[in-house]
Protein backbone atom coordinates (compact mmCIF):
# COMPACT_ATOMS: atom_id res chain seq x y z
CA UNK A 1 0.00 0.00 0.00
CA UNK A 2 2.76 2.46 0.92
CA UNK A 3 4.56 1.67 -2.34
CA UNK A 4 1.42 2.24 -4.46
CA UNK A 5 0.37 5.46 -2.72
CA UNK A 6 3.90 6.86 -3.00
CA UNK A 7 3.94 6.12 -6.74
CA UNK A 8 0.56 7.86 -7.05
CA UNK A 9 1.68 10.94 -5.09
CA UNK A 10 4.73 11.32 -7.35
CA UNK A 11 2.69 10.60 -10.48
CA UNK A 12 -0.09 13.14 -9.85
CA UNK A 13 2.34 16.05 -9.66
CA UNK A 14 3.64 15.46 -13.20
CA UNK A 15 2.38 17.24 -16.32
CA UNK A 16 -0.03 15.42 -18.65
CA UNK A 17 2.73 14.61 -21.14
CA UNK A 18 5.01 13.31 -18.39
CA UNK A 19 2.14 11.26 -16.94
CA UNK A 20 1.54 9.51 -20.26
CA UNK A 21 5.24 8.61 -20.54
CA UNK A 22 5.65 7.54 -16.91
CA UNK A 23 2.43 5.52 -16.94
CA UNK A 24 3.79 3.37 -19.76
CA UNK A 25 7.08 2.86 -17.87
CA UNK A 26 5.22 1.95 -14.65
CA UNK A 27 2.90 -0.55 -16.32
CA UNK A 28 5.80 -2.20 -18.17
CA UNK A 29 8.00 -2.41 -15.07
CA UNK A 30 8.30 -6.03 -13.78
CA UNK A 31 8.18 -4.84 -10.15
CA UNK A 32 4.78 -3.22 -10.74
CA UNK A 33 3.39 -6.48 -12.14
CA UNK A 34 4.67 -8.38 -9.06
CA UNK A 35 3.23 -5.70 -6.78
CA UNK A 36 -0.22 -6.02 -8.38
CA UNK A 37 -0.08 -9.82 -8.13
CA UNK A 38 0.80 -9.62 -4.44
CA UNK A 39 -2.04 -7.13 -3.89
CA UNK A 40 -4.46 -9.51 -5.60
CA UNK A 41 -3.34 -12.43 -3.36
CA UNK A 42 -3.37 -10.48 -0.08
CA UNK A 43 -6.45 -8.28 -0.64
CA UNK A 44 -8.72 -10.27 1.72
CA UNK A 45 -6.11 -10.18 4.54
CA UNK A 46 -5.40 -6.42 4.29
CA UNK A 47 -6.29 -3.86 6.94
CA UNK A 48 -9.28 -1.67 5.99
CA UNK A 49 -7.17 1.46 5.48
CA UNK A 50 -4.64 -0.35 3.33
CA UNK A 51 -7.46 -1.83 1.25
CA UNK A 52 -9.19 1.44 0.33
CA UNK A 53 -5.93 3.34 -0.21
CA UNK A 54 -4.65 0.57 -2.47
CA UNK A 55 -7.84 0.63 -4.54
CA UNK A 56 -7.63 4.44 -4.75
CA UNK A 57 -3.99 4.36 -5.88
CA UNK A 58 -4.56 1.60 -8.46
CA UNK A 59 -7.59 3.35 -9.98
CA UNK A 60 -5.86 6.75 -9.93
CA UNK A 61 -2.82 5.34 -11.74
CA UNK A 62 -5.12 4.19 -14.53
CA UNK A 63 -5.28 0.43 -14.06
CA UNK A 64 -8.33 -0.53 -16.20
CA UNK A 65 -11.58 -1.05 -14.31
CA UNK A 66 -12.34 -4.38 -16.00
CA UNK A 67 -9.13 -6.04 -14.73
CA UNK A 68 -9.31 -8.83 -12.18
CA UNK A 69 -7.31 -6.69 -9.73
CA UNK A 70 -9.75 -3.72 -9.64
CA UNK A 71 -12.84 -5.95 -9.65
CA UNK A 72 -11.44 -8.07 -6.80
CA UNK A 73 -10.60 -5.02 -4.68
CA UNK A 74 -14.10 -3.62 -5.28
CA UNK A 75 -15.70 -6.90 -4.17
CA UNK A 76 -13.50 -7.14 -1.06
CA UNK A 77 -14.44 -3.54 -0.14
CA UNK A 78 -18.07 -4.56 -0.44
CA UNK A 79 -17.49 -7.49 1.95
CA UNK A 80 -15.67 -5.34 4.54
CA UNK A 81 -17.79 -2.20 4.12
CA UNK A 82 -19.24 -2.22 7.66
CA UNK A 83 -15.73 -2.29 9.14
CA UNK A 84 -14.69 1.00 7.48
CA UNK A 85 -14.23 4.12 9.58
CA UNK A 86 -15.26 7.59 8.36
CA UNK A 87 -11.89 8.29 6.72
CA UNK A 88 -12.04 5.01 4.78
CA UNK A 89 -15.60 5.81 3.68
CA UNK A 90 -14.43 9.21 2.39
CA UNK A 91 -11.53 7.70 0.40
CA UNK A 92 -13.76 4.94 -1.00
CA UNK A 93 -16.41 7.47 -2.05
CA UNK A 94 -13.74 9.47 -3.89
CA UNK A 95 -12.53 6.34 -5.68
CA UNK A 96 -16.00 5.20 -6.75
CA UNK A 97 -16.77 8.65 -8.15
CA UNK A 98 -14.02 8.02 -10.73
CA UNK A 99 -15.31 4.60 -11.83
CA UNK A 100 -17.92 3.73 -14.43
CA UNK A 101 -21.00 1.91 -13.21
CA UNK A 102 -20.88 -1.86 -13.55
CA UNK A 103 -22.41 -4.68 -11.47
CA UNK A 104 -19.79 -4.64 -8.70
CA UNK A 105 -19.38 -0.85 -8.57
CA UNK A 106 -23.16 -0.26 -8.45
CA UNK A 107 -23.56 -2.78 -5.63
CA UNK A 108 -20.75 -1.13 -3.64
CA UNK A 109 -22.16 2.36 -4.25
CA UNK A 110 -25.61 1.25 -3.01
CA UNK A 111 -24.07 -0.22 0.15
CA UNK A 112 -21.91 2.85 0.68
CA UNK A 113 -24.94 5.15 0.36
CA UNK A 114 -26.77 3.20 3.12
CA UNK A 115 -23.68 3.30 5.34
CA UNK A 116 -23.18 7.05 4.80
CA UNK A 117 -26.81 7.65 5.76
CA UNK A 118 -26.26 5.79 9.06
CA UNK A 119 -22.89 7.41 9.81
CA UNK A 120 -23.69 11.06 9.01
CA UNK A 121 -24.65 12.02 12.61
CA UNK A 122 -21.27 10.75 13.89
CA UNK A 123 -19.13 12.60 11.30
CA UNK A 124 -17.69 15.82 12.72
CA UNK A 125 -15.00 16.44 10.11
CA UNK A 126 -16.18 19.01 7.53
CA UNK A 127 -13.51 17.82 5.09
CA UNK A 128 -14.99 14.31 5.11
CA UNK A 129 -18.54 15.68 4.89
CA UNK A 130 -17.82 17.85 1.83
CA UNK A 131 -16.02 14.93 0.21
CA UNK A 132 -19.04 12.68 0.74
CA UNK A 133 -21.31 15.39 -0.71
CA UNK A 134 -19.08 15.58 -3.75
CA UNK A 135 -18.93 11.82 -4.23
CA UNK A 136 -22.61 11.09 -3.61
CA UNK A 137 -23.23 13.46 -6.52
CA UNK A 138 -26.39 14.81 -8.08
CA UNK A 139 -28.03 11.36 -8.19
CA UNK A 140 -28.12 11.08 -4.38
CA UNK A 141 -31.67 11.01 -2.92
CA UNK A 142 -33.00 14.35 -1.69
CA UNK A 143 -33.30 13.08 1.92
CA UNK A 144 -29.58 12.17 1.90
CA UNK A 145 -28.65 15.60 0.52
CA UNK A 146 -30.66 17.21 3.34
CA UNK A 147 -28.95 15.03 5.96
CA UNK A 148 -25.53 16.03 4.62
CA UNK A 149 -26.63 19.68 4.58
CA UNK A 150 -27.67 19.56 8.26
CA UNK A 151 -24.40 17.83 9.22
CA UNK A 152 -22.33 20.50 7.43
CA UNK A 153 -24.35 23.32 9.02
CA UNK A 154 -23.53 21.96 12.49
CA UNK A 155 -19.80 22.31 11.68
CA UNK A 156 -19.97 25.83 10.22
CA UNK A 157 -18.23 27.29 13.29
CA UNK A 158 -15.08 25.40 12.26
CA UNK A 159 -15.25 26.46 8.61
CA UNK A 160 -11.89 27.48 7.12
CA UNK A 161 -11.30 29.28 3.82
CA UNK A 162 -10.01 26.14 1.99
CA UNK A 163 -13.02 24.16 3.25
CA UNK A 164 -15.39 26.94 2.17
CA UNK A 165 -14.04 26.55 -1.38
CA UNK A 166 -14.40 22.77 -1.19
CA UNK A 167 -17.98 22.97 0.11
CA UNK A 168 -18.90 25.31 -2.76
CA UNK A 169 -17.51 22.74 -5.19
CA UNK A 170 -19.29 19.88 -3.37
CA UNK A 171 -22.67 21.60 -3.62
CA UNK A 172 -22.17 21.97 -7.38
CA UNK A 173 -21.29 18.28 -7.68
CA UNK A 174 -24.41 17.41 -5.70
CA UNK A 175 -26.47 19.98 -7.65
CA UNK A 176 -27.94 21.19 -4.37
CA UNK A 177 -28.42 24.88 -3.53
CA UNK A 178 -28.28 25.21 0.25
CA UNK A 179 -28.65 28.94 0.92
CA UNK A 180 -27.50 28.75 4.60
CA UNK A 181 -24.32 26.86 3.65
CA UNK A 182 -23.64 29.10 0.65
CA UNK A 183 -24.12 32.25 2.73
CA UNK A 184 -21.68 30.98 5.38
CA UNK A 185 -19.12 29.97 2.74
CA UNK A 186 -19.55 33.30 0.93
CA UNK A 187 -18.83 35.21 4.13
CA UNK A 188 -15.62 33.21 4.70
CA UNK A 189 -14.56 33.73 1.07
CA UNK A 190 -15.19 37.48 1.30
CA UNK A 191 -12.97 37.66 4.40
CA UNK A 192 -10.14 35.82 2.61
CA UNK A 193 -10.66 36.81 -1.01
CA UNK A 194 -7.07 38.01 -1.30
CA UNK A 195 -5.86 34.44 -0.64
CA UNK A 196 -7.80 32.94 -3.57
CA UNK A 197 -6.06 32.12 -6.83
CA UNK A 198 -7.36 33.11 -10.26
CA UNK A 199 -8.72 29.61 -10.86
CA UNK A 200 -10.45 29.51 -7.46
CA UNK A 201 -12.16 32.87 -8.04
CA UNK A 202 -13.42 31.77 -11.45
CA UNK A 203 -14.67 28.47 -9.98
CA UNK A 204 -16.54 30.38 -7.24
CA UNK A 205 -18.35 32.51 -9.83
CA UNK A 206 -19.10 29.48 -12.01
CA UNK A 207 -20.46 27.63 -8.95
CA UNK A 208 -22.80 30.53 -8.18
CA UNK A 209 -24.10 30.35 -11.75
CA UNK A 210 -24.57 26.56 -11.63
CA UNK A 211 -26.46 26.77 -8.34
CA UNK A 212 -28.55 29.84 -9.36
CA UNK A 213 -27.10 31.57 -6.31
CA UNK A 214 -26.91 35.37 -6.35
CA UNK A 215 -24.95 37.09 -3.57
CA UNK A 216 -24.20 40.73 -4.37
CA UNK A 217 -21.77 41.12 -1.46
CA UNK A 218 -19.72 38.13 -2.66
CA UNK A 219 -19.70 39.33 -6.28
CA UNK A 220 -18.72 42.83 -5.17
CA UNK A 221 -15.90 41.51 -2.98
CA UNK A 222 -14.45 39.50 -5.88
CA UNK A 223 -14.89 42.41 -8.32
CA UNK A 224 -13.32 44.92 -5.90
CA UNK A 225 -10.35 42.61 -5.30
CA UNK A 226 -9.75 42.06 -9.03
CA UNK A 227 -10.22 45.79 -9.62
CA UNK A 228 -7.71 46.77 -6.89
CA UNK A 229 -5.14 44.31 -8.27
CA UNK A 230 -5.90 44.85 -11.97
CA UNK A 231 -2.29 45.66 -12.75
CA UNK A 232 -1.28 42.15 -11.61
CA UNK A 233 -3.72 40.29 -13.86
CA UNK A 234 -3.21 39.43 -17.50
CA UNK A 235 -5.77 41.14 -19.76
CA UNK A 236 -7.10 37.75 -20.83
CA UNK A 237 -7.67 36.84 -17.20
CA UNK A 238 -9.71 40.01 -16.71
CA UNK A 239 -11.77 39.06 -19.78
CA UNK A 240 -12.56 35.71 -18.14
CA UNK A 241 -13.61 37.50 -14.93
CA UNK A 242 -15.89 39.82 -16.91
CA UNK A 243 -17.36 36.88 -18.82
CA UNK A 244 -18.10 35.06 -15.54
CA UNK A 245 -19.79 38.17 -14.12
CA UNK A 246 -21.81 38.56 -17.31
CA UNK A 247 -23.25 35.05 -17.05
CA UNK A 248 -24.37 36.00 -13.52
CA UNK A 249 -25.91 39.26 -14.74
CA UNK A 250 -23.69 41.26 -12.36
CA UNK A 251 -22.13 44.53 -13.50
CA UNK A 252 -18.67 45.21 -11.95
CA UNK A 253 -18.73 48.83 -13.14
CA UNK A 254 -15.29 49.95 -11.85
CA UNK A 255 -13.56 46.90 -13.31
CA UNK A 256 -15.36 47.41 -16.63
CA UNK A 257 -14.22 51.05 -16.65
CA UNK A 258 -10.58 50.11 -16.01
CA UNK A 259 -10.68 47.38 -18.63
CA UNK A 260 -12.20 49.78 -21.20
CA UNK A 261 -9.15 52.01 -20.67
CA UNK A 262 -6.84 49.04 -21.27
CA UNK A 263 -8.69 48.25 -24.50
CA UNK A 264 -8.40 51.80 -25.86
CA UNK A 265 -4.70 52.02 -24.85
CA UNK A 266 -3.68 48.69 -26.37
CA UNK A 267 -6.32 46.94 -28.53
CA UNK A 268 -3.80 44.62 -30.19
CA UNK A 269 -4.28 41.89 -27.57
CA UNK A 270 -7.91 41.43 -28.63
CA UNK A 271 -8.14 38.39 -30.86
CA UNK A 272 -11.51 37.59 -32.45
CA UNK A 273 -12.63 35.30 -29.60
CA UNK A 274 -11.84 37.90 -26.92
CA UNK A 275 -13.38 40.70 -28.97
CA UNK A 276 -16.67 38.81 -29.17
CA UNK A 277 -16.60 38.19 -25.40
CA UNK A 278 -15.96 41.89 -24.68
CA UNK A 279 -18.79 42.95 -26.99
CA UNK A 280 -21.17 40.46 -25.39
CA UNK A 281 -20.26 41.48 -21.82
CA UNK A 282 -20.54 45.24 -22.32
CA UNK A 283 -23.77 45.01 -24.32
CA UNK A 284 -25.60 42.62 -22.00
CA UNK A 285 -24.55 44.47 -18.84
CA UNK A 286 -25.32 47.80 -20.56
CA UNK A 287 -22.06 49.47 -19.63
CA UNK A 288 -20.82 52.51 -21.55
CA UNK A 289 -17.53 54.02 -20.28
CA UNK A 290 -17.90 57.59 -19.07
CA UNK A 291 -15.75 60.15 -20.81
CA UNK A 292 -14.41 57.75 -23.44
CA UNK A 293 -17.60 56.40 -25.00
CA UNK A 294 -16.76 57.36 -28.58
CA UNK A 295 -13.10 56.25 -28.34
CA UNK A 296 -14.09 52.89 -26.82
CA UNK A 297 -16.67 52.19 -29.52
CA UNK A 298 -14.32 53.27 -32.30
CA UNK A 299 -11.59 50.99 -30.93
CA UNK A 300 -13.92 47.98 -30.86
CA UNK A 301 -15.25 48.88 -34.31
CA UNK A 302 -11.73 49.04 -35.77
CA UNK A 303 -10.89 45.66 -34.20
CA UNK A 304 -14.04 44.19 -35.73
CA UNK A 305 -13.19 45.62 -39.16
CA UNK A 306 -9.79 43.92 -38.95
CA UNK A 307 -11.46 40.50 -38.57
CA UNK A 308 -14.19 40.97 -41.21
CA UNK A 309 -12.37 38.88 -43.88
CA UNK A 310 -12.24 35.83 -41.58
CA UNK A 311 -15.29 36.18 -39.36
CA UNK A 312 -18.16 33.67 -39.66
CA UNK A 313 -21.73 34.78 -40.40
CA UNK A 314 -22.92 33.96 -36.88
CA UNK A 315 -20.00 35.78 -35.25
CA UNK A 316 -20.58 38.83 -37.45
CA UNK A 317 -24.26 38.92 -36.47
CA UNK A 318 -23.42 38.64 -32.76
CA UNK A 319 -20.79 41.38 -32.96
CA UNK A 320 -23.02 43.84 -34.84
CA UNK A 321 -25.98 43.02 -32.59
CA UNK A 322 -23.89 43.74 -29.45
CA UNK A 323 -22.72 47.13 -30.74
CA UNK A 324 -26.24 48.04 -31.85
CA UNK A 325 -27.64 47.25 -28.39
CA UNK A 326 -25.18 49.81 -27.01
CA UNK A 327 -26.48 52.37 -29.52
CA UNK A 328 -23.47 52.31 -31.83
CA UNK A 329 -23.81 51.56 -35.55
CA UNK A 330 -20.67 49.90 -37.02
CA UNK A 331 -21.30 50.91 -40.65
CA UNK A 332 -18.76 48.74 -42.47
CA UNK A 333 -19.74 45.60 -40.53
CA UNK A 334 -23.42 46.51 -41.01
CA UNK A 335 -22.97 46.70 -44.77
CA UNK A 336 -21.32 43.28 -44.77
CA UNK A 337 -24.12 41.85 -42.61
CA UNK A 338 -26.91 43.26 -44.80
CA UNK A 339 -25.27 41.87 -47.92
CA UNK A 340 -25.19 38.42 -46.35
CA UNK A 341 -28.81 38.84 -45.22
CA UNK A 342 -29.93 39.83 -48.72
CA UNK A 343 -28.28 36.67 -50.05
CA UNK A 344 -30.04 34.57 -47.38
CA UNK A 345 -26.70 33.49 -45.94
CA UNK A 346 -27.49 34.38 -42.31
CA UNK A 347 -30.49 32.17 -41.64
CA UNK A 348 -30.48 28.49 -42.52
CA UNK A 349 -33.77 26.61 -42.35
CA UNK A 350 -32.46 23.76 -40.17
CA UNK A 351 -30.48 26.05 -37.84
CA UNK A 352 -31.23 25.28 -34.18
CA UNK A 353 -30.80 28.98 -33.35
CA UNK A 354 -32.84 30.31 -36.27
CA UNK A 355 -35.42 32.11 -34.08
CA UNK A 356 -32.73 33.74 -31.99
CA UNK A 357 -30.89 34.91 -35.11
CA UNK A 358 -34.11 36.28 -36.61
CA UNK A 359 -34.64 38.30 -33.43
CA UNK A 360 -31.07 39.64 -33.61
CA UNK A 361 -31.46 40.65 -37.28
CA UNK A 362 -34.75 42.37 -36.44
CA UNK A 363 -33.10 44.31 -33.58
CA UNK A 364 -30.19 45.35 -35.80
CA UNK A 365 -32.58 46.71 -38.45
CA UNK A 366 -34.60 48.57 -35.79
CA UNK A 367 -31.38 50.13 -34.45
CA UNK A 368 -30.36 51.20 -37.97
CA UNK A 369 -33.56 53.24 -38.23
CA UNK A 370 -34.16 54.47 -34.69
CA UNK A 371 -30.53 55.15 -33.68
CA UNK A 372 -29.66 56.88 -36.93
CA UNK A 373 -28.79 60.59 -36.48
CA UNK A 374 -31.30 61.38 -39.24
CA UNK A 375 -34.24 59.78 -37.39
CA UNK A 376 -36.93 62.21 -36.24
CA UNK A 377 -39.78 61.49 -33.87
CA UNK A 378 -42.88 60.54 -35.88
CA UNK A 379 -45.92 62.78 -35.49
CA UNK A 380 -48.20 59.76 -35.36
CA UNK A 381 -47.52 56.17 -34.29
CA UNK A 382 -49.78 53.39 -35.45
CA UNK A 383 -50.56 51.09 -32.55
CA UNK A 384 -52.74 48.06 -32.13
CA UNK A 385 -54.06 46.18 -29.14
CA UNK A 386 -52.66 42.67 -28.99
CA UNK A 387 -55.52 41.44 -26.83
CA UNK A 388 -58.05 42.74 -24.37
CA UNK A 389 -57.00 40.00 -21.95
CA UNK A 390 -54.47 40.94 -19.31
CA UNK A 391 -52.00 38.34 -18.03
CA UNK A 392 -52.25 37.33 -14.38
CA UNK A 393 -49.15 39.23 -13.33
CA UNK A 394 -50.57 42.49 -14.79
CA UNK A 395 -54.08 42.14 -13.34
CA UNK A 396 -53.13 43.99 -10.16
CA UNK A 397 -51.71 46.91 -12.20
CA UNK A 398 -54.86 47.07 -14.34
CA UNK A 399 -57.13 47.15 -11.27
CA UNK A 400 -54.98 49.87 -9.67
CA UNK A 401 -55.16 51.99 -12.85
CA UNK A 402 -58.95 51.62 -13.01
CA UNK A 403 -59.24 52.67 -9.36
CA UNK A 404 -56.88 55.60 -9.89
CA UNK A 405 -58.20 56.90 -13.22
CA UNK A 406 -61.84 55.86 -12.81
CA UNK A 407 -62.35 54.38 -16.26
CA UNK A 408 -60.81 51.77 -18.55
CA UNK A 409 -61.00 54.27 -21.42
CA UNK A 410 -58.29 56.37 -19.74
CA UNK A 411 -55.55 53.89 -20.63
CA UNK A 412 -54.62 51.22 -23.17
CA UNK A 413 -53.24 47.78 -22.41
CA UNK A 414 -51.23 45.22 -24.40
CA UNK A 415 -50.16 47.66 -27.10
CA UNK A 416 -48.18 46.44 -30.08
CA UNK A 417 -45.90 49.04 -31.71
CA UNK A 418 -43.80 49.05 -34.87
CA UNK A 419 -40.45 47.22 -34.68
CA UNK A 420 -42.15 44.41 -32.69
CA UNK A 421 -42.11 46.44 -29.48
CA UNK A 422 -44.78 45.83 -26.86
CA UNK A 423 -46.08 48.08 -24.08
CA UNK A 424 -48.02 46.80 -21.07
CA UNK A 425 -49.99 50.02 -20.48
CA UNK A 426 -50.13 53.40 -22.22
CA UNK A 427 -51.47 56.59 -20.67
CA UNK A 428 -51.83 59.93 -22.47
CA UNK A 429 -51.60 63.28 -20.70
CA UNK A 430 -51.63 66.98 -21.42
CA UNK A 431 -48.33 68.80 -21.92
CA UNK A 432 -48.15 69.89 -18.25
CA UNK A 433 -48.57 66.31 -16.98
CA UNK A 434 -51.52 67.45 -14.88
CA UNK A 435 -54.40 65.71 -16.57
CA UNK A 436 -54.90 62.22 -18.02
CA UNK A 437 -56.66 62.30 -21.39
CA UNK A 438 -59.13 59.68 -22.64
CA UNK A 439 -57.56 57.39 -25.25
CA UNK A 440 -60.44 57.93 -27.67
CA UNK A 441 -60.00 61.72 -27.62
CA UNK A 442 -56.36 61.51 -28.75
CA UNK A 443 -56.52 58.45 -31.00
CA UNK A 444 -57.57 59.92 -34.31
CA UNK A 445 -55.05 62.70 -34.83
CA UNK A 446 -51.47 63.62 -34.13
CA UNK A 447 -51.03 66.11 -31.31
CA UNK A 448 -47.54 67.16 -30.31
CA UNK A 449 -48.78 68.49 -26.96
CA UNK A 450 -49.97 65.06 -25.85
CA UNK A 451 -47.54 63.24 -23.56
CA UNK A 452 -47.42 59.45 -23.92
CA UNK A 453 -46.48 57.37 -20.91
CA UNK A 454 -45.41 53.78 -21.49
CA UNK A 455 -45.52 51.46 -18.48
CA UNK A 456 -43.31 48.38 -18.71
CA UNK A 457 -43.67 45.82 -15.91
CA UNK A 458 -40.41 43.92 -16.06
CA UNK A 459 -38.93 40.92 -14.20
CA UNK A 460 -35.94 41.09 -11.89
CA UNK A 461 -33.85 39.23 -14.50
CA UNK A 462 -34.09 42.24 -16.85
CA UNK A 463 -31.83 44.21 -14.50
CA UNK A 464 -28.24 43.74 -13.39
CA UNK A 465 -28.06 41.71 -10.17
CA UNK A 466 -28.46 43.76 -7.00
CA UNK A 467 -29.61 46.89 -8.83
CA UNK A 468 -32.33 47.97 -11.18
CA UNK A 469 -29.86 49.11 -13.81
CA UNK A 470 -31.48 47.71 -16.98
CA UNK A 471 -29.57 45.12 -18.95
CA UNK A 472 -28.82 45.69 -22.63
CA UNK A 473 -32.04 44.56 -24.35
CA UNK A 474 -34.28 46.45 -21.90
CA UNK A 475 -32.08 49.55 -22.14
CA UNK A 476 -32.32 49.39 -25.95
CA UNK A 477 -36.12 49.06 -25.79
CA UNK A 478 -36.35 52.02 -23.41
CA UNK A 479 -34.11 54.09 -25.72
CA UNK A 480 -36.16 53.24 -28.79
CA UNK A 481 -39.51 53.92 -27.11
CA UNK A 482 -38.14 57.32 -26.10
CA UNK A 483 -37.21 57.95 -29.75
CA UNK A 484 -40.81 57.11 -30.69
CA UNK A 485 -42.07 59.77 -28.29
CA UNK A 486 -42.83 57.80 -25.14
CA UNK A 487 -41.89 58.65 -21.59
CA UNK A 488 -40.88 55.17 -20.39
CA UNK A 489 -41.59 54.08 -16.81
CA UNK A 490 -39.95 50.81 -15.76
CA UNK A 491 -41.71 48.99 -12.93
CA UNK A 492 -40.08 46.07 -11.15
CA UNK A 493 -42.98 43.65 -11.28
CA UNK A 494 -41.90 41.54 -8.29
CA UNK A 495 -41.75 44.60 -6.05
CA UNK A 496 -45.06 45.91 -7.39
CA UNK A 497 -46.81 42.57 -6.71
CA UNK A 498 -45.65 42.71 -3.08
CA UNK A 499 -47.39 46.10 -2.54
CA UNK A 500 -50.81 46.37 -0.94
CA UNK A 501 -53.59 47.55 -3.27
CA UNK A 502 -53.53 51.00 -1.64
CA UNK A 503 -49.74 51.30 -2.01
CA UNK A 504 -49.97 50.14 -5.64
CA UNK A 505 -52.46 52.92 -6.43
CA UNK A 506 -50.28 55.53 -4.69
CA UNK A 507 -47.19 54.28 -6.47
CA UNK A 508 -48.80 54.59 -9.92
CA UNK A 509 -50.23 57.97 -8.99
CA UNK A 510 -46.72 59.20 -8.17
CA UNK A 511 -45.38 57.90 -11.48
CA UNK A 512 -48.17 59.35 -13.60
CA UNK A 513 -48.52 62.84 -12.14
CA UNK A 514 -44.88 63.61 -11.38
CA UNK A 515 -43.05 65.68 -13.98
CA UNK A 516 -39.88 63.82 -13.07
CA UNK A 517 -41.33 60.35 -12.65
CA UNK A 518 -38.15 58.47 -12.02
CA UNK A 519 -38.27 54.91 -13.27
CA UNK A 520 -37.25 52.09 -10.98
CA UNK A 521 -34.02 51.91 -12.93
CA UNK A 522 -32.68 54.86 -10.94
CA UNK A 523 -33.34 53.22 -7.59
CA UNK A 524 -31.03 50.68 -6.03
CA UNK A 525 -32.65 47.71 -4.33
CA UNK A 526 -31.23 45.19 -1.90
CA UNK A 527 -29.72 41.91 -3.06
CA UNK A 528 -32.20 39.03 -3.00
CA UNK A 529 -30.28 36.25 -1.29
Amino acid sequence: TNCLTTVWKLFKNLSEDQQRYEKQLIFEHPAFVKLCQQLLRDSRRMMRGDLVFSLHAVVSLGVPQNTLLVQTLVRVCQEKLNQFDNRCISVLATTLAGLDKDKNVSALQAGLQLLVEQRIPSIRDIFILQNLMKCMGKDAPVFLKKKLEMAVLKEMDHLTFPNALRVFSALVAMNYCSIPILNACSKKIQENVQDASFRQLILILEACYSLHYRNVKLFSAVADYVNSTACLWDKRQIILFLSAFETLGFQPSELMGIFAEKVTEDPEFLNLKNLLIVLRVYSRLNYIPRGQKHLFFETLHNCLNKYLPQISNTELLKAVYSLCILGYLPHRALDELLQKDSRDELLVSDDLYKEQKEMMVRCVKACMELDSPSFTKPAFIRTENSSSLVSLNLRKAREALVELLGDENMFQQNIQLPYKYHIDFEIRMDSDRKKVLPISATDDHANSSVQRLAFLFVPLSAFCVGTTHPQGKLAMKKRHLSKLGYHVILVLNKKFQEMTNEDAVEFLKGKIYSENAFPFSEVTVQGNN
